[in-house]
């Protein structure tokens, strides 16, 4: 049997994956079972990226991703539920977005934000829309009939 020397910290990470792989499985692990699970269960990513990540959480601290983890996870199930297509995302810059959001409130509109007015201009056209459609059919039934 080998030995590897490990630090303190990577010890107690160890130890704890051995914990939930334990849970999990129901069965006694072993840092070999840790160690293999976690090989399988990691992507490897870029220095830059990992950089780029954590600065944007340290200076997004409001956004409440406290781990880079956390904030992978969810650009992943973000990106996941954009390619399913169940979804279609429109991007605005910031600057349009908010003199947008500053318009709404200098022309004293009647929508809480620009999320607001997107969502309510987009129902009275789908409305809008739904009436034309109607008012075809029936052009197109008396048209029918008349033969």
């Amino acid at each position: 049997m080998k030995t590897l020397r490990i630090s303190d910290d990577a010890h107690q990470r160890l130890t704890a994956l051995l914990g939930e792989l334990t849970a999990q499985t129901m069965r006694m692990q072993t840092y070999t079972d840790a160690i293999e699970s976690l090989l399988s269960q990691s992507v490897i990513l870029p220095p830059e990226l990992l950089a780029e990540v954590e600065g944007f959480i340290d200076e997004n601290r409001h956004l409440g991703f406290t781990t880079r983890e956390e904030f992978i996870r969810d650009a992943v199930r973000w990106r996941l539920r954009f390619l399913k297509e169940d979804y279609e995302y429109l991007e605005v810059s910031k600057g349009e977005y908010e003199r947008l959001q500053q318009a709404i409130r200098d022309l004293d509109l009647p929508f809480l934000n620009v999320n607001d007015f997107l969502e309510q201009q987009i129902r009275s056209l789908l409305e809008r829309h739904g009436e034309w459609l109607r008012q075809r059919e029936a052009y197109e039934r008396r048209g029918r009939k008349k033969e």
